[in-house]
């Protein structure tokens, strides 16, 4: 565990967890963790038989034992995870993060710090991620999360290899990234932009799959995804499931954020194509499973202001996602 909090405070903690838990007649061992810049892990063995279940149930008491608004109880491996919110709680800056990572491979965005303390990358061109969603309330960090996306990707990837649309309904969101010598065009803000910018890249798709090329990339980044659905209508809906569907081998790659990502909402041909769901804090354990595409995340739980998790090929990474505050946006600038 991080040196960061003092050692009696962790055992103490750790103590309490275990107490709660054989009051309840469910013997279980705390044995070590980590700690991230937003919460404290507990690593834990529950006695054979212990059923997840029962534990996870348990998560309000042991909120009141250790004093804080919630705690996350999650599956990891043939342990369970305890998962508390830190009392001096602090936001993960992108760039001093891309720093500590030194180089990033090519085409490689990055998410924010694993719950392992570790930068977590993503690379979009690899067979199981080629389109990303991402998923959350507001006030979940999603906006935040797909610039800082976007801005790594941007910072290690020449206009030769990278190229980058963007779709902003709401006009707020991507604002900063305008500036980008990556950009495509004018960033779209209005259902006729959008059909336009759409139509366009449909048509680079079918070239490319004519002349089977797929360079340089593109992402397409979308911001409130069900807005623009909601306001383009079904040209809008047909031309982004082309896209997801055919999009992976031309080497265009669509990146979108959504509030509530219900088949209804999204349309379920579109969500079956996003093979990577980054989840931060939805409103309830019905819109985690939507968002996440698998039941028992705990996102419901989590805390918001970019605590996500990353699901892909079955596998769920807690994280701290990468933030870009305003005083960064100018040293952004001169990196182009």
């Amino acid at each position: 565990m991080d040196a960061s909090l003092s050692r009696d405070f962790l055992n103490f903690q750790s103590d309490r967890i275990e107490r709660v838990l054989a009051s309840h007649r469910v013997p279980a061992r705390v044995n070590g963790g980590t700690v991230s810049p937003r919460w404290i892990r507990f690593h834990l063995t529950p006695a054979l038989g212990a059923r997840v279940a029962t534990v996870r149930n348990l998560s309000e008491e042991l909120a009141l034992a250790l004093g804080a608004a919630d705690v996350r109880v999650a599956r990891d491996g043939e342990q369970l995870a305890v998962e508390v919110p830190r009392p001096d709680a602090e936001p993960v800056r992108l760039l001093p993060l891309l720093k500590s990572v030194g180089g990033v491979p090519p085409l490689t965005a990055c998410l924010g710090l694993a719950e392992d303390g570790r930068p977590l990358l993503i690379r979009l061109p690899s067979p199981d991620v080629a389109h990303v969603l991402v998923a959350g309330t507001t006030g979940s960090g999603k906006t935040d999360l797909m610039r800082a996306m976007l801005v790594s990707l941007a910072m290690y990837n020449r206009q030769s290899r990278l190229q980058i649309a963007l779709i902003d309904p709401k006009g707020r969101g991507f604002g900063p990234l305008a500036a980008l010598p990556h950009t495509l065009d004018d960033i779209a803000t209005d259902p006729v932009g959008a059909r336009a910018l759409l139509a366009r890249l449909v048509a680079e798709m079918e070239r490319r799959d004519r002349e089977n090329v797929s360079s340089p990339h593109i992402v397409i980044a979308v911001d409130e995804l069900h807005d623009l659905l909601t306001t383009g209508g079904k040209e809008v809906e047909i031309a982004l499931v082309r896209l997801a569907q055919r999009g992976r081998e031309a080497g265009l790659h669509l990146i979108a954020g959504v509030q509530k990502p219900a088949a209804a909402a999204i349309g379920g041909m579109l969500k079956a194509n996003f093979p990577v769901r980054l989840v931060g804090r939805v409103g309830s354990a019905e819109d985690a499973r939507m968002a996440a595409g698998l039941s028992g995340t705990g996102a419901e739980k989590l805390l918001g202001r970019g605590d996500f998790l990353a699901i892909a090929s079955g596998q769920t990474i807690r994280f701290q996602a990468a933030w870009i505050p305003a005083r960064d946006w100018d040293t952004i600038a001169l990196r182009f």
